[in-house]
């Protein structure tokens, strides 16, 4: 059986695992201390997320004898592209920041929804990649209640 779709489709989505963790690893560290120190801890929990998830997805690509690429991809470089950190902590609001998270965490979303629904991936993947995208939809949740309490 040929796998090279379904390994294509996971590479994809280890590359938007990896920008996740990317963003939100710059957004810690132009985290000031205050006001917004409570988001320290969110994103470090969704940096082991994202990384529990990458692990998953690299392990299912070698099973089905494919290689994990390193990187980005056209649309994980579509997702790192939800803040520019450095203008969004220094001159957004929470509020905003916050919103510019959640489309980030959309384009998780539809990359998930996407892998889901290609044919070419394996119904045993599907469920793999049900359970990963629910989870993020959880912390996707999490993220939109923040801002709306921001914005309050």
């Amino acid at each position: 059986m040929n796998h090279d779709a379904c390994i294509e489709a996971l590479n994809d989505l280890i590359k938007i695992n990896n920008d996740r963790i990317e963003g939100y690893d710059k957004a810690i560290a132009e985290l000031q201390d205050g006001e917004n120190g409570d988001l320290k801890s969110l994103f470090s929990d969704m940096i082991s997320e994202s990384r529990n998830y990458k692990s998953a997805l690299e392990s299912r690509v070698i099973a089905y004898g494919g290689s994990t690429d390193g990187g980005t991809t056209a649309s994980g470089k579509l997702y790192r592209t939800w803040i520019d950190v450095r203008a969004a902590f220094s001159g957004g609001d929470r509020a905003s920041v916050l919103s510019n998270f959640e489309a980030g965490e959309d384009a998780a979303q539809k990359a998930y929804k996407s892998a889901i629904e290609d044919p070419e991936v394996m119904e045993e993947t599907k469920v793999l990649l049900r359970e990963q995208k629910q989870s993020l939809r959880s912390s996707h949740d999490k993220i939109k209640a923040l801002r709306d309490q921001a914005k309050a």
